[in-house]
């Protein structure tokens, strides 16, 4: 049997296991014990602190407009009296996460509860209450180029993600402080390389490096609230934990869509790292970051402490606005995001988000600085009335970018995504959509005799399968025209198998 066949039947039986468990995730999570009613924007860069693992793995497409702000209680202090979180019309329910104070459950049976492992004989949840939260899980990637490409083939590609939450406050430190940690693994041969591709077909396989095995710290992020409107971060960031674009699945790549296209804008590749040293400050406004101003080390350290060259290659300014909205009288965002860098490139320079095509980094010369201009959206159509955890909506992405050194000039994409139209799916979660990718002219010439390069576009579609709350199985589906002239027009199918423990 060859590799292909091997693949297809592999995903007839997951489909079929699918099936066969069906009843085992429509048993919904229970709420957590404390309600309060938040909301956060689209791709907040670096403000809040980063989302809680347990409750992205459950809700993050459920819910899409809401990012849960641990320790929110604690604000409390900033003011004479209590803050009151009314409930404002037509937002997605608070019950739809569990915020690191609230102490979230853990049991169940096997087959309901939210982690493999379940409460750890009671020590997860007194953790939880001293203002802990520790989140591992596996995702294993089934990939097949099923027609095109530059070689028909079939891989397989696992990694580990461990992430740490800690509320200082809760844990007995000072108030308005958060830690957050981001441990990653990774294993087995991706895909990307034999798709022709610029933009890799399963970004969570190119990250933190785009082939082999290795693990790496990608995210130490301390964060302090100066005031109820007011906060300052810094540390070693992650910026995929930080995108968390609704409707999306977040940056990961390990909940929702798989194309970089749909998690990550690519005209930010040049001037953005993957993970390095940043800080930065935020203004809050009714617990939304809206506007933010972060300084990064333009040097990508995702598998090194970095310190070596801490800052010796230039920085790169972000500022961000985020603008809530209520058209159609339900949830919705508006932002933008400049990136501005000092550092000298080469337009073939190496990106953490962009599959190497061309030659050697000195095939040309060298350039000052780099810049980037990206515009967000999200927009809620339908939410449940009964359950306003479910819901879907549209989102899109546009950007443009210098004329060099970036390899990218133009970007755009629209997707559809959210909850499963299946009523009684409630944990699954489904999205489409089509990208277009216009490359620079000057990186397109780089190498005319060995490579010819045009610009890319295509079509993804998943549908995100919970067998059980801790274990999902996702399908995916992509037609592509590579940037690469010698790469046929591809048809990548997938298979994404997610346990958290």
């Amino acid at each position: 049997m060859s590799m292909t066949s091997r693949f297809r039947a592999l995903l007839a039986v997951g489909v079929c296991a699918a099936v066969a468990h069906d009843g085992l995730a429509e048993t919904p999570l229970p709420p957590p014990t404390v309600e309060i009613e938040l909301s956060s924007g689209i791709e907040n860069l670096f403000p809040l602190p980063a989302v809680l693992p347990g409750a992205e793995a459950l809700d993050r497409l459920q819910a899409p407009t809401l990012v849960p702000l641990p320790g929110i209680e604690s604000f409390d202090w900033f003011a004479n009296e209590p803050i009151s979180f009314a409930p404002a019309p037509l937002t997605l329910s608070d019950s739809c996460f569990s915020p690191l104070s609230s102490c979230p459950s853990f049991g169940g049976s096997l087959c309901c509860r939210p982690k493999l492992t379940g409460d750890w004989g009671g020590l997860r949840p007194r953790l939880a209450s001293r203002g802990v939260l520790l989140d591992v899980y596996n995702t294993n990637f089934f990939s097949d180029v099923m027609n095109g490409g530059l070689q028909e083939t079939f891989r397989y590609r696992g990694r580990w993600d461990a992430l740490l939450n800690v509320d200082g406050q809760q844990l007995g430190l000072w108030r308005g402080s958060f830690m957050t940690l981001h441990g990653e693994a990774i294993y087995g041969d991706s895909i990307n390389r034999q798709t022709g591709t610029l933009l890799p077909v399963s970004l969570a396989q190119a990250l933190p490096v785009s082939n082999g095995a290795v693990a790496a710290l990608t995210g130490v992020k301390f964060s302090q609230f100066l005031s109820e409107n007011f906060m300052v971060y810094g540390g070693k960031l992650n910026v995929l934990d930080e995108f968390r674009q609704p409707f999306t699945g977040g940056g990961r790549g390990v909940d929702g869509f798989w194309n970089t296209a749909f998690l990550f804008n690519p005209v930010l590749s040049r001037t953005l790292p993957y993970s390095s040293y940043a800080f930065g400050a935020a203004y809050v406004r009714n617990m939304q970051a809206v506007a933010s101003f972060t300084v990064f080390d333009a040097n990508n350290t995702p598998t090194t402490s970095g310190f070596n060259s801490f800052f010796d290659n230039g920085v790169v300014l972000v500022p961000q606005i985020n603008i809530p909205t209520q058209f159609l009288g339900m949830p919705g965002h508006q932002g933008l995001t400049a990136t501005w860098s000092s550092r000298r490139y080469f337009p073939n320079d190496p990106s953490p988000y962009l599959s190497t095509i061309v030659g050697a980094p000195g095939a040309a010369a060298r350039r000052d600085g780099a810049w980037s201009l990206a515009y967000n959206f999200d927009q809620t159509l339908v939410m449940a009335p009964c359950d306003p955890c479910r819901a879907w909506g549209v989102f899109g992405n546009a950007g443009i970018a210098d004329r060099g050194p970036s390899p990218v000039r133009w970007f755009a994409s629209l997707g559809l995504g959210g909850s499963s139209p299946f009523q009684c799916r409630r944990l699954d979660t489904f999205g489409i959509g089509y990208f277009y990718l216009g490359l620079n002219d000057s990186f397109k010439r780089l190498a005319p005799g060995l490579v010819s390069l045009r610009d890319e576009h295509g079509v993804e579609l998943f549908y995100n399968y919970a067998l059980t709350p801790w274990c999902r199985i996702t399908p995916d589906l992509q037609f592509i025209i590579p940037s690469r002239r010698d790469a046929d027009a591809l048809w990548f199918a997938g298979l994404r198998a997610k346990i958290d423990f």
